[in-house]
């Protein structure tokens, strides 16, 4: 909090002088010699408003008596601050050209370590690109990989959601908890955004973890959400774009990612999509494509994650089909979702396509829409829906 002082400056000081006590404590020349360009004083005098973000962070750090876990079974999840200094911290952020001076942390730290993979993409994603990051997720999540999102709506809430299935369904015999899920905010953590995903946060907060390097109260910012991208790309094996458009923030989350050395997945789209153009451009730079969630940990060499574990949506390649079984299919194909194909298309072109009338198509269309096979898209346009 120090005027002037930004994270580089404060890095250097840290590596010169060794603690934040030795920086508050150290003489002017000590100071000027690290910055030269530095007001020493401005170490020495406490920042506005600093007293005020101390008793914040200290009452959250120690939530009072009075306030029980939700549920007797549930303990209230570990809160805490940390610093680069603790063993805690992530050794993946120290890889980052701007680790994070604190991170702020609600819920299981020991996700911070373990072997994850960022899902990330459109905050106004197709239905079908919703459903393949809830799909992916859970896969991922049942195989015991750690899912890495950004809790914005969309994708990456669809991929907190499918992950927090492995860890919300009741335990049978023998088998292990999911992979779980870790969301890294562009906000303070007592400062939710979207608010739609607040109950999703407190979710996360039970079963996962929450995250963030910023001062609790802080707002939802334009300039914070990059900085969060690079958390998220720096916690992670790789980075996984399910949805984006050209000009989407989860492109630059894959480029971040790129630059760490991480691999940088995408799952494609249809040509006529314009949420699938990010995707294909990582395509076309080298990123792999995904099909399955197995090609994600085989990609990852994440496969021995948690030996024995269950893939469950998503992940097997399947059988080669017989001719027979081919042609079965097709013959079992409702001729509306075979004239439809798997690309957006208009009522009217699909009236051309199977010679039904307005009405009649749009009972039928509503009746597959009631069904889960078909969205409605923006433009009166239908898409047809497959598992991820």
């Amino acid at each position: 909090m120090a005027p002037g002082v930004g994270p580089l400056a404060a890095r250097k000081l840290l590596m010169a002088l060794g603690s934040p006590q030795a920086v508050a404590s150290a003489s002017p020349a000590a100071i000027r010699a690290v910055l030269p360009r530095l007001d020493p004083a401005k170490l020495t005098q406490a920042p506005e408003g600093w007293a005020e973000q101390l008793e914040r962070s200290w009452a959250w750090l120690h939530p009072a008596a009075a306030e029980p876990p939700a549920s007797p079974e549930v303990p209230a999840p570990t809160r805490a601050v940390i610093t680069l200094a603790d063993p805690v911290y992530p050794t993946t952020l120290l890889e980052a050209a701007d680790p994070p001076l604190l991170l702020f942390a609600e819920g299981d730290l020991s996700l911070l370590r373990a072997p994850s993979v960022a899902v990330v993409g459109s905050r106004n994603p197709t239905a079908q690109g919703a459903d393949n990051a809830h799909a992916f997720a859970q896969a991922l999540s049942d195989a015991g990989v750690t899912v890495v999102s950004g809790l914005a709506r969309g994708v990456d809430a669809a991929a907190h959601e499918g992950a927090l299935v492995s860890c919300e369904r009741p335990a049978a015999a023998g088998q292990p908890i999911g992979g779980r899920t870790v969301a890294v905010l562009g906000t303070g953590l007592q400062h939710i955004y979207p608010r739609s995903n607040t109950k999703l946060a407190q979710r996360i907060a039970r079963h996962g973890l929450l995250v963030s390097e910023f001062l609790l109260d802080t707002p939802p910012l334009p300039s914070n959400f990059p900085k969060r991208n690079r958390i998220v790309a720096a916690l992670s094996r790789g980075t996984l774009v399910v949805e984006a458009a050209v000009q989407s923030g989860s492109l630059i989350t894959a480029r971040l990612a790129s630059e760490l050395g991480r691999e940088v997945l995408a799952i494609p789209g249809s040509i006529h999509s314009p949420q699938a153009r990010g995707c294909h451009a990582l395509i076309k730079q080298g990123a792999k494509l995904v099909e399955t969630a197995q090609d994600v940990l085989e990609e990852l060499r994440l496969g021995g994650a948690r030996p024995g574990s269950r893939v469950a949506i998503g992940a097997a390649e399947p059988s080669e089909p017989s001719e027979s079984d081919e042609a079965a299919d097709a013959a079992d194909v409702d001729p509306i979702l075979r004239a439809m194909g798997h690309d957006p298309v208009s009522q009217e072109a699909l009236s051309a396509r199977t010679g039904m009338g307005p009405g009649e198509l749009g009972a039928r269309l509503l009746e597959l829409e009631l069904m889960g096979q078909v969205a409605r898209l923006p433009g009166q346009l239908f898409q047809r829906l497959g598992r991820a």
